[in-house]
């Protein structure tokens, strides 16, 4: 049976972890497919460290930990891995975020799009901005992303709307490609995940997929830092393709 493999990393969110597990728990997965929950553990205190301990225990889920905070993206890694490690050829690794924004079954149609398409897809990136609700945060967060994902599709070649959305998938072939590309440690993750699967020539695909922004009084971590960090993210991994590329050229041509 192929399984989805879903990593989420997490730093001191006690209070929604068990509930997000529970609903990708709860998901009607299209038939044959279940889910695998990867928690990775981003150096949470020791309240919060053992809470999760007991909810791995009670909800049959993987838990991995870093001592010490790393940053979303070495999280990222880490379940990737350990994904990658212990996966079947033909199952999907996904991300999902530990708070509350993101709804689990929007990931159902994703998996079902893998399965109807087949080797047609190689990867899935969720899409926030269709049909939401308006809000003052929405609007602000909503140019501030379009503008990233416009620059990285200019750099990468992709056409996709919301580069930086967590619901990424992608099959287990293509990630073991793009695995030693990876290497930044926090929010800039996104941008380079997008840059590497363009690299080795992944097929993207979008799905609709719903969204409720926390606010920053209510634990939102990424900011105006991040974006920058992004940016930079962006130009590196744009040098790197180059490089890629001719490197390519020079062996085709040897």
């Amino acid at each position: 049976m192929p399984v989805l493999h879903l990593v989420i990393p997490f730093l001191d969110e006690e209070a929604t972890l068990g509930t997000i597990v529970e609903r990708v728990q709860g998901c009607p997965w299209p038939n044959g497919w279940s889910a695998r929950v990867i928690l990775v553990d981003d150096g949470s205190d020791h309240p919060a460290a053992e809470s999760a301990r007991l909810l791995a225990e009670r909800l049959g889920a993987v838990l991995l930990r870093h001592e010490v905070n790393r940053g979303k993206g070495a999280a990222l890694r880490t379940g990737f891995r350990h994904a990658v490690d212990t996966a079947a050829p033909d199952d999907l690794v996904g991300v999902q975020d530990a708070d509350l924004e993101y709804a689990p079954g929007d990931l159902v149609p994703i998996v079902a799009g893998f399965q109807q398409q087949g080797a047609a897809i190689d990867a899935a990136f969720g899409n926030r901005w269709t049909g939401e609700r308006r809000s003052a945060i929405r609007r602000v967060h909503r140019f501030g992303n379009r503008m990233l994902t416009r620059l990285s599709n200019t750099l990468t070649g992709l056409q996709v709307s919301d580069m930086e959305c967590c619901y990424k998938v992608v099959r287990v072939p293509m990630l073991e490609r793009i695995l030693p590309d990876l290497d930044e440690d926090r929010f800039a993750i996104e941008p380079q995940l997008a840059a590497s699967l363009a690299r080795h020539g992944a097929r993207v695909v979008e799905f609709p997929v719903s969204y409720d922004p926390r606010s920053f009084a209510e634990g939102k971590k990424i900011g105006v830092g991040d974006a920058i960090s992004a940016f930079a993210s962006m130009l590196r991994e744009w040098r790197r393709t180059r490089r890629h590329r001719r490197a390519v050229r020079r062996s085709a041509g040897s």
